[in-house]
């Protein structure tokens, strides 16, 4: 090999992993715009879905790949989407102004490209799921879309938001057991209320962070309609519906010893939630928003499974 041909293929190899890196470096960006870790607070809840759609038996590997796959999707759809509708608001927010997308670090393009391809994902598995998934993609896709324009034009945003992740194990529930409106079919009803209530209970207590700014801009919330503290109260009462519908959950169906433990632990993670935040001190939010919720979704479905396993 002569000289010659050594240094083509050394620049063909150098052009080939700056491609690699770059590539890389933005799906890297890209992951963090939209805070993939964070979906550890609705899969849990996709599995429970799952879980107990089921009228014997347990659902299949290729059910349980496919759920994990559309949760993932959707969830990067919602995200994508909420970042690149939301870039000039969250720019001029000083808590959200060191986003990728608003601070430039992430281009308009390369998330709509992303977000773009989450959808394509999110399709292929509603189809490979069955019939009813792929019927209610289309109104899937509106709410993980549509859920970041309601904030402009209403209070009710939180109930949104909640309702749309709540949409993640009623989702599952239909990949495995066909239905939604059959006899039987009232759990997966019960876990979209319970996802909403409490997603929308803990939006509600981090949209307090941003009562000023709401106000100015003209974005609607309920702390800045009615104050942090009424919005806390709000939030306080939407965990204790949560908790309704889930011993409504355990009895309905139902579930054993392990399961009500698991209760017991979401019950006193959802107080110490309201403990940690207060009208007058929202410095430990964020340990309310991402760890302590966190926690409640990874109990709920631990709990569940054990039921299930367990005599």
């Amino acid at each position: 090999m002569t000289s010659a041909e050594t240094g083509q293929q050394n620049r063909i190899r150098d052009s080939l992993n700056h491609v690699i890196a770059v590539g890389l470096d933005r799906v890297g960006v890209f992951l963090a715009l939209i805070k993939a870790e964070h979906t550890v607070f609705a899969l849990p809840f996709a599995y429970l879905g799952m879980l107990l759609a089921p009228r014997q038996g347990w659902p299949t590997w290729q059910q349980v790949f496919w759920i994990t796959v559309a949760m993932a999707a959707a969830r990067t759809v919602a995200m994508g989407a909420n970042r690149v509708i939301d870039r000039a608001v969250d720019a001029k927010n000083p808590r959200t102004a060191g986003r990728p997308l608003a601070s430039g670090r992430v281009k308009p393009t390369t998330a709509r490209v992303g977000t773009a391809v989450a959808a394509l994902v999110l399709s292929l598995a509603a189809w490979r799921l069955g019939p009813l998934p792929l019927i209610l993609l289309p109104g899937a896709v509106l709410f993980l879309i549509g859920y970041s324009y309601t904030k402009r034009i209403t209070s009710l945003s939180h109930l949104v938001l909640g309702f749309t992740d709540g949409l993640a194990p009623m989702g599952a529930w239909a990949a495995v057991r066909g239905s939604l409106l059959a006899p039987g079919d009232g759990p997966a009803w019960m876990l979209l209320g319970v996802v909403t209530t409490w997603i929308g209970g803990f939006d509600l207590i981090y949209a307090c962070q941003d009562v000023d700014f709401d106000r100015e801009h003209g974005l609607h919330s309920v702390p800045a309609r009615f104050g942090v503290r009424t919005a806390l109260w709000i939030s306080a009462l939407s965990h204790v519906i949560t908790l309704v519908l889930l011993v409504w959950l355990g009895v309905s169906i139902p579930l054993g010893g392990p399961y009500w433990v698991g209760m017991t632990i979401v019950a006193v993670l959802l107080v110490y939630e309201h403990v940690l935040v207060k009208p007058d001190d929202l410095s430990r939010i964020d340990v309310a928003f991402f760890n302590i919720n966190g926690y409640i979704s990874v109990t709920l479905f631990v709990s569940v499974l054990a039921a299930m396993l367990l005599p």
